[in-house]
């Protein structure tokens, strides 16, 4: 029972990501009491999915915890922003994941919190963090809900349209495009080619660390970079997910980025990773036939509370 008690903390622990200098600390977990409203950066802004219910929207509030601010501000994401952000995206789309995202000051870094991990069962806290760095997000705490199971693939829309009302500055929507197209990779990549997802999080973050260093000048830099990181890394990846890969990293490394800045801020990730890592590779260690992989450790969260009860 205790291996199982350590192993749903850490399973939880894994859906936190943060993106911050090593000298800053981070932490939302101080909800005793109604906080002050920041009168620097503004209050946090809570955006809903279009798609929710009353009662769904009422339950998105507790998850987001919203009665423990003294004021926020609430907008509602719907089709037209998946379009505004998205230039492939459909306007039909249905929306049910939400965030509160709180400005920070700058050089804090991301926090990324998924408070319903159980109902994000595709993107994970550290796809967003890759996601946001891409789109030209940072400095700030986010945190996710969603009332039923669902991707998480339209909470990253509502980041968007959050976080352009919070700081009054507009995103480059080439940037969002591929900040999208890199969350869907990612996914697909955990999904369908049996990759785990932090090892997934890990080989887009080492990539994206070469790109900011090696300042590629060609699709072929770019190709070897990709390759390399795959071999580092030992994953095995088909020819077409593969292109896929340099396809997606190729345009990322000819976005209009500060890779000097912008690789501090992916070191900060990639080292959040490993620490992750290698707390997972310590308790498959000490208990591998209850942990079998990190891919299904939502699953495992839910096992193990049972497991306490029954």
């Amino acid at each position: 029972m205790k291996k199982k008690f350590l192993a749903v903390l850490t399973a939880m622990f894994l859906t936190t990501s943060v993106v911050a200098p090593s000298n800053s600390f981070a932490s939302t977990t101080d909800t005793s009491s109604t906080k002050g409203i920041n009168e620097k950066l503004g209050v946090p802004i809570v955006v809903y999915g279009g798609n929710l219910s009353d009662t769904e929207k009422e339950s998105v509030k507790k998850s987001l915890d919203v009665a423990s601010e003294a004021e926020v501000e609430e907008i509602t994401v719907r089709g037209a922003d998946l379009v505004k952000y998205i230039s492939d995206g459909d306007a039909r789309s249905r929306m049910y994941s939400s965030a509160k995202i709180t400005r920070k000051d700058a050089g804090s870094g991301l926090v990324i919190n998924i408070v319903t991990p159980q109902n994000i069962t595709q993107v994970t806290s550290d796809m967003y963090s890759n996601a946001m760095l891409t789109a030209g997000i940072e400095d700030a705490v986010v945190e996710v809900a969603a009332p039923k199971a669902v991707t998480g693939h339209s909470a990253l829309v509502g980041i968007y349209k959050a976080y352009e009302v919070t700081t009054g500055e507009k995103l480059d929507t080439e940037r969002t495009d591929v900040a999208n197209e890199e969350l869907s990779v990612a996914t697909d990549l955990a999904e369908k080619s049996g990759v785990d997802d932090e090892k997934v999080s890990q080989l887009l973050t080492e990539i994206k660390k070469q790109i900011a260093e090696q300042k590629p000048a060609t699709k072929e830099d770019v190709e070897k970079i990709v390759n390399e990181q795959l071999s580092k890394l030992e994953i095995n990846l088909s020819d077409q997910d593969r292109q896929l890969l340099i396809d997606l990293m190729n345009k990322i490394s000819n976005l209009d980025i500060d890779f000097s800045k912008w690789g501090s801020q992916l070191e900060d990730l990639s080292s959040t990773l490993k620490d992750k890592l290698g707390s997972i590779s310590e308790d498959i260690n000490s208990d591998t036939g209850f942990w079998a992989s990190v891919k299904n450790f939502f699953q495992k969260i839910m096992d193990g509370i049972s497991g306490i009860f029954n």
